[in-house]
């Protein structure tokens, strides 16, 4: 049988929020509906922060509704307090991604809180949640989960510390970012299996970018430790305003492309999944597209899991 890898698409959000262009809200809604029409799961297709830190997410409500619209789609969207997650809530986010900085610096810029008052306000959320007659899945994040850009190496140990307070406030789900591209494959093993042995099956998800080009082997190496949900970017977008030096996301092309070749199943049509870069490309016209697959088209040789 054909092991099953989910791949979230995360452009929406990770990808439009540091892009040089702004993309008009009907084209947002369009180029969502075309990766959701190839075959993608689930895309995180905004964030609920205040406009005047993150323009390109002043829409984020009306996206929502509109990508709740899509059948089979799993809305996700992130919040970073309570606040964004009502509001996320509110516009019919199935899952509402929850950000936690495992390095203090970041937390500080990003977030304008500690790591602990961040766990604290993942606690009040969740509490909230539970509460609301339509449940909404709510995932931690730790951000700079494998290195940080602000305070250099961040300890195994801090992710662990935290992996462990998400799961008592209640979480459905922990995801380890790589926020800034710093990681490598030994070091995605290591951690997978520490946070693994401290929180179980809550730990299910690798946000990878590729600022360093090791985005697809951290892939690979998460594939090896039992991981098989993943975020990526339509032609690599991404990073962090509040993180310096971060860069794009893995491509959902070449991890789809990858996927598929070694025998894992994604669902996605990879045709389909690359006619979304026109859209794409007319909604940031000067923004730079990567992505091997973008280059060089699909090979001849290639033949799907299914």
């Amino acid at each position: 049988m054909t092991q099953r890898v989910t791949v979230c698409e995360v452009g929406p959000r990770d990808g439009l929020q540091i892009a040089h262009g702004r993309m008009p809200t009907a084209l947002k809604s369009r180029w969502i509906a075309e990766i959701a029409a190839a075959g993608v799961p689930e895309i995180e297709v905004g964030s609920f922060v205040p406009a005047r830190v993150v323009p390109a997410m002043a829409d984020s409500a009306e996206i929502v509704r509109a990508a709740t619209a899509l059948p089979g789609l799993t809305v996700v969207a992130l919040a970073p307090n309570l606040r964004g997650a009502q509001d996320a809530h509110a516009a019919g986010s199935h899952k509402i991604v929850i950000p936690v900085s495992v390095s203090a610096g970041h937390s500080q810029a990003n977030l304008r809180r500690s790591p602990a008052e961040q766990v604290a306000e993942v606690a009040r959320i969740v509490a909230w949640t539970r509460e609301q007659p339509r449940p909404a899945r709510i995932e931690g994040a730790l951000s700079t989960a494998f290195g940080c850009s602000i305070d250099g190496v961040v300890p195994a140990s801090a992710v662990v510390t935290l992996a462990e307070a998400l799961a008592a406030a209640g979480v459905d789900s922990v995801s380890l970012a790589d926020t800034v591209g710093y990681a490598n494959p030994a070091q995605v093993r290591a951690l997978v299996r520490a946070v693994r042995a401290a929180v179980g099956a809550r730990l299910e998800r690798l946000h990878l970018h590729d600022t360093m080009g090791l985005g697809l082997a951290n892939a690979l190496a998460g594939l090896d430790e039992g991981i098989v949900k993943f975020d990526a970017a339509l032609a690599g977008l991404g990073g962090c305003p509040f993180a310096p030096g971060a860069s794009g996301n893995i491509v959902t092309e070449d991890l789809v492309f990858m996927l598929e070749s070694m025998g894992f199943s994604t669902g996605i049509d990879l045709a389909r999944l690359l006619e979304a870069r026109a859209t794409l490309r007319a909604g940031l016209p000067e923004d730079e597209l990567h992505g091997g697959l973008g280059r060089a088209g699909i090979p001849r040789t290639f033949q799907t899991a299914a």
